[in-house]
């Protein structure tokens, strides 16, 4: 059941474009999945928050997800109004050539140069951004600003979230990390009943892709006792992969290690362990990584005020920031169930003590 559920939910998340800054009809569409279990708010980033009080007194969960995802911005549009466009988040040269893409709601497609007409150099060269261009159908630069589209406008790919003969696979564009807010809505129609004790305050928070900037302000402003950051990981179980011990169907992933330097996270023992103890007890299985080339909005949460204490729980999928990301539902229900039950236990939990841990 929850599978199905939750492949509903997200094939409608994933169809939006939602790039950095312009997440709008995402926020629109989680405002609407949210609103009938808690008291949901909107900030001036974008940011939703939706708040659910337990049926006992105890510590205040913060759960988050992030609503972009990659994508361009219109840069400029010529005289015979082909767009020009720079990346908005982490859009990869080689994955832009002659794909479909949506453009402020219009139609449009990245122009390839005819294979006939390309050199042999030509041929095997991945073009930089700066040499690609949009055609939407138009004329003129005037037949494009009568279309409604302007510089500045959001750019993102084409990609309907599909499913393989294997039901339990499914591939498409903004995995990453549109079914976060999937898990997060299904989180809170479960929660419903308020059988668990504190307060429960849901973040959908916007820009992750382009520096975790909205979840930073939201820690901020929430200052929850403990975060739990859900977002997609990368994996390594292709033949182009590397040593990561990552795959789909083998579990959620607790992220150890994650991203490099200044803006990186690693894990709090007493948080790997509360998360791994209740893992063990459900026979949930789980994926351990250090992987110090990734991040997610943990990043920047737990930096905030005096620092908040936290963890992430993962979704490991193929093909990352691509309109092809696959994954496996079973992660996501594995996941979903680990969810659900720290946070029904979270008046439990107890002092996670750094001491002790």
């Amino acid at each position: 059941m929850f599978k199905e559920e939750f492949y509903k939910t997200l094939k409608k998340l994933a169809a939006l474009p939602g790039g950095s800054g312009r997440e709008h009809k995402v926020v629109k569409h989680m405002v609407e999945l949210l609103e009938p279990y808690a008291e949901v708010e909107v900030d001036h980033m974008g940011n939703v928050f939706a708040v659910l009080e337990g049926n006992q007194p105890g510590p205040t969960v913060m759960v988050s997800a992030h609503s972009d995802e990659i994508g361009c911005m219109v840069s400029a549009i010529d005289a015979k109004g082909f767009l020009r466009m720079e990346r908005n988040g982490g859009m990869m040269d080689a994955l832009l050539v002659g794909r479909k893409v949506e453009v402020n709601g219009h139609f449009g497609v990245i122009g390839v140069k005819a294979g006939h007409l390309q050199t042999q150099a030509e041929k095997t060269k991945v073009l930089p951004i700066e040499h690609l261009y949009v055609d939407v159908g138009a004329a003129s630069r005037q037949e494009v600003l009568d279309m409604g589209i302007q510089i500045g406008d959001p750019i993102t790919y084409i990609s309907d979230l599909d499913r393989f003969t294997n039901k339990d696979l499914i591939c498409g564009k903004a995995i990453d990390n549109r079914s976060s807010c999937a898990v997060l809505a299904q989180l809170f129609r479960s929660l419903g009943d308020k059988e668990f004790a504190g307060t429960l305050v849901g973040l959908v928070a916007v820009q992750e892709e382009v520096g975790l900037r909205g979840a930073q302000v939201a820690g901020y402003k929430i200052n929850p006792d403990y975060v739990l950051v859900l977002d997609t990981i990368a994996c390594a179980d292709t033949p182009d992969g590397n040593h990561y011990p990552i795959a789909i169907g083998k579990g959620p992933v607790l992220p150890l290690l994650s991203g490099g330097g200044a803006m990186g996270n690693i894990m709090p023992l007493q948080m790997k362990n509360l998360i791994t103890t209740y893992a063990d007890r459900m026979n949930i299985p789980y994926q351990l990584s250090v992987m110090p080339k990734g991040t997610t909005d943990l990043s920047s949460i737990h930096l905030v005020r005096e620092g908040i204490l936290g963890a992430a729980i993962l979704f490991p999928r193929r093909y990352s920031h691509s309109p092809v990301e696959m994954a496996n539902l079973s992660d996501f229900e594995n996941g979903f169930q680990l969810l659900e039950a720290l946070i029904r236990a979270n008046g439990s939990w107890g002092e996670l003590s750094f001491i002790e841990s």
